[in-house]
């Protein structure tokens, strides 16, 4: 294992205020988004789309990695260059999911349990790690055997462990969803729970923490939540819990966005960063899938007269969360329009 290798890559990961895009999403929860657009749920529509994104002029001032599902790493360009190459020539460093679909935890409703894939050749920089998913719903959910149980399964394939033995940047992902009505303080409770059981595992698994970041959720009022709660107010809880819960030694936090629209995930990332400034011994960063990408799907339709546009709405949500970053962002970014694209309204909604 080289050491200093996989802590250059994950500080290069967090550096210049850039972030990684979460373009991993499987076949079939790409055809679902396609069919809400209305686009062919064809093998050529998907490659197409991942063109489209990896192709994106620009891209890498604002995005530093892209997590790829498996089928992309072997898929090409119309003119027959592959498309992790396309992501190299850019200076984006290339990564995989390496979790293979989530299901139903035995003896668990209402948990799901990630399952192991496969590791990547050590050619790609970083991988996406089998996430545990953690529903807040009523009563002690989530259950308190819970976190310990689903990572007890994980210290048998010890996939953290494994992708740094392979050269690689384990991005470790536990989400607790947005789902139910629980509280805002319900929701820190969970995720301080959780993250606790998530660190103590990658010490158990001997996981060097400087070459690795961690994926987790925003702390956030359920869906249902009779009191959502401001862009500071969640800044406030989720740097709080995020202080109690994650080592030093962790170079960056990259948020998901876990269902948040694109404006409320950038504001609330803003305002965690506006908050702390660089009084944090982590960066605080992003790792959105649908918060960058939907305005640029929308836009395409699977036509290729949009390409252009749909590439200019692309760039403008990273370059929203760069901003954000920086605490920089503010609504009047969303007022910009995108030229030749009909996204600039529909955004500022």
């Amino acid at each position: 294992m080289n050491t200093q290798h996989l802590i250059d890559t994950a500080r290069a990961l967090v550096a210049d205020d850039k972030g990684l895009l979460a373009m991993d999403e499987s076949d079939p929860t790409c055809n679902k988004r396609f069919v809400a657009v209305k686009i062919p749920q064809t093998e050529e529509a998907r490659r197409a789309w991942r063109e489209l994104i990896v192709t994106t002029p620009g891209l890498s001032e604002s995005i530093s990695g892209a997590i790829l599902y498996d089928a992309t790493i072997r898929q090409q360009s119309k003119n027959g260059m592959p498309l992790i190459k396309v992501l190299a020539e850019a200076g984006i460093i290339a990564g995989i999911k390496v979790d293979a679909g989530a299901k139903d935890m035995a003896a668990h409703p209402g948990e799901k349990i990630t399952r192991s894939g496969r590791i990547a050749r050590s050619s790609h920089g970083i991988c996406s790690d089998g996430r545990p998913f953690c529903q807040v719903a009523r009563g002690n959910y989530p259950r308190r055997g819970y976190p310990q149980l689903r990572l007890h399964r994980g210290q048998r394939t010890c996939i953290g462990a494994l992708c740094q033995e392979s050269g690689l940047v384990p991005i470790v992902e536990p989400e607790v969803l947005m789902d139910g009505e629980h509280s805002l303080q319900r929701c820190g409770e969970v995720t301080e729970q959780v993250l606790r059981a998530v660190f103590h595992q990658l010490y158990l698994q001997r996981v060097k923490l400087e070459g690795m970041l961690l994926k987790p959720n925003m702390v956030l009022p359920g869906l249902g939540c009779s009191k959502q709660a401001t862009a500071d107010e969640v800044a406030a809880a989720t740097i709080s819990c995020f202080l109690r819960a994650v080592p030093a030694a962790v170079p960056g936090i990259a948020f998901l966005s876990g269902g948040q629209t694109g404006e409320l995930a950038s504001a609330r990332l803003n305002a965690m960063n506006l908050r702390v400034k660089s009084g944090l011994p982590w960066a605080l960063g992003f790792s959105f899938a649908r918060a960058i990408q939907q305005p640029a799907l929308g836009i395409w339709q699977g036509e290729e007269g949009n390409v252009k546009a749909a590439q200019q709405a692309l760039l403008h949500r990273a370059r929203c969360n760069q901003a954000a970053r920086r605490g920089e962002y503010n609504a009047a970014m969303e007022l910009m329009p995108h030229p030749g694209s009909p996204a600039s309204t529909s955004a500022a909604r």
